[in-house]
């Protein structure tokens, strides 16, 4: 990572008393046994910061204890993790946020980690904020980039603001630990080293159920949901309201089909009923990294783009030749997509067909 660009003003200098922080920390998100990959991805990210930093990797995970729990432990090095502070109890089986705060607090206070790093789902969303305020310190969420100011060893948070307009970076300078969430997908998953090793520092919180007010009665998967699972597919076909009309949205799922992809839009289609927010590419909705990202009748605009710049091939698919879209897509079709979804559609059905037949 390059050295990002210096805040005006006068040199911020840390307190004593928090010089003592040390260390790039992930809190590890597992439900029953899986990891979210979003997890790993903040692993790799934590590698980057420490390794700046001269510090160590730790990565948390806790749950109640079993052979799945310790596997967990075991990926976490292969990931890049020096540390992992595994912390068990029966309590700690199921999410609920009230245990989990409590947990952390304590072991953030306990070890003190200078940086803690969660990823921006619905639990740990939940999580982040709640730590953070028990812990007194700064969250940015929703962090698109991650980087170190050397002078002051400060976690610079970038993030959109102003309805993705502009993007701003953030520090927590007189606070640690430094807190920031990250979306799925933002960052790149690292690549898994097994031969790495490491240390594992066992904690034992000592909960009582009695204490807890939430109960778990039911335990549902995301694979039982009937919903698309658009930030982690390899491909995906993405509308915008250059479509049209709503009807017109079976071109872009017919090309989808065909290429075994998913379906994405833009908000603005959301908004007006054409599919559900499950399916929503941006900002506000699901961040992307497919291998390829064709996008159909979408301008471009910046709160579209920082959910799937990172894609590895863009193809872009807008009347107007002078579209933002057009200035970091890495293919582009000027031209009608009522006109060129079905074309593609047709290209690829045949040659998938011929594809199937000779192997």
């Amino acid at each position: 990572m390059s050295e990002p660009s210096k805040p005006q003003g006068r040199k911020f200098q840390l307190p004593e008393h928090l010089k003592e922080y040390k260390g790039s920390w992930v809190i590890v998100e597992q439900e029953r046994g899986s990891v979210h990959s979003v997890s790993w991805e903040l692993v790799g990210e934590a590698r980057k910061l420490a390794d700046k930093l001269g510090v160590e990797v730790g990565a948390v995970v806790l749950g109640a204890d079993s052979p799945e729990l310790n596997a967990i432990c075991g990926d976490a090095f292969t990931y890049g993790a020096d540390v992992v502070y595994k912390v068990t109890d029966p309590v700690l089986a199921d999410y609920r946020t009230d245990p989990y705060t409590r947990v952390m607090t304590d072991v953030v206070n306990t070890y003190k980690p200078e940086i803690v790093l969660l990823g921006a789902t619905t639990l740990g969303r939940d999580l982040a904020g709640a730590i953070a305020t028990t812990l007194a310190t700064g969250l940015t969420a929703d962090c698109t980039e991650l980087d170190i100011y050397m002078d002051n060893r400060s976690l610079a948070a970038t993030r959109p603001t102003f309805g993705g307009t502009l993007l701003c970076t953030i520090q927590t300078l007189a606070y640690r630990p430094q807190m920031a969430t990250v979306r799925p997908r933002v960052m790149s998953m690292p690549d898994r080293d097994d031969s790495r090793s490491g240390r594992v520092v066992e904690v034992f919180p000592n909960l009582r159920e009695t204490d807890v007010i939430t109960k778990v009665l039911s335990f549902i998967a995301d694979r039982e949901q009937n919903e698309a699972h658009v930030a982690f597919a390899d491909i995906i076909v993405a509308a915008g309201k250059g479509l049209g009309k709503p009807e017109n949205l079976k071109l872009v799922f017919d090309l989808a089909k065909v290429l075994g992809g998913e379906v994405g839009v833009t908000r603005p289609l959301v908004q007006a009923g054409w599919t559900g927010f499950d399916r929503q590419v941006g900002q506000t909705g699901k961040t992307v990294r497919p291998k390829l990202y064709i996008a159909a009748g979408i301008s471009g605009a910046i709160q579209h783009r920082v959910g799937m710049e990172k894609s590895d091939l863009i193809l872009a698919i807008n009347t107007d030749p002078n579209a933002p879209i057009f200035d970091f897509a890495h293919l582009g079709l000027v031209g009608d997509a009522l006109t060129i979804l079905p074309a593609l559609t047709d290209a690829f059905g045949k040659r998938l067909s011929v594809n199937r037949l000779a192997g």
